[in-house]
């Protein structure tokens, strides 16, 4: 990580690290109980969304039923770009982006397993 100018930067690669570490935090009984999703690092979130940090894209857990078969992995994407930036309007300090990654990861997990924005909000995970 670079302070190049005012802008934050951290390789991809480097951030991707962090994604896998939070990951690596989730109980290893919360892992086992997930089905069928993949986590992914994109640099920026779609145009008409550009501070978005992170999205699930799927079927929660709660919502499937015995029609669920054969589908593709559930998803899971962390956006690099507005990450970065909003932690260097905060200060920039790398333990930021960690904290950040950690946040953005359990938020869209829980989303995985059925648990709603509201809900996420008033456990601290906003």
């Amino acid at each position: 990580m670079a302070d190049n100018g005012g802008v934050l930067e951290m390789t991809r690669e480097d951030f991707e690290e962090l994604v896998a570490e939070a990951l690596d935090r989730i109980p290893p009984e919360l892992t086992r109980l997930m089905d069928n999703v993949a986590v992914f690092v994109e640099d920026e979130p779609p145009p008409e969304d550009p501070e978005l940090l992170g999205l699930y894209e799927g079927t929660p857990l709660t919502e499937r039923g015995e029609w669920y078969a054969g589908v593709l992995p559930d998803r899971i994407t962390v956006y690099r770009g507005p990450t970065l930036r909003m932690v260097e309007a905060e200060g920039g300090e790398r333990e930021l982006v960690v904290a950040e990654v950690e946040v953005t990861v359990v938020h869209e997990i829980a989303h995985h397993f059925g648990i709603d924005d509201e809900r996420l909000h008033a456990l601290g995970y906003g």
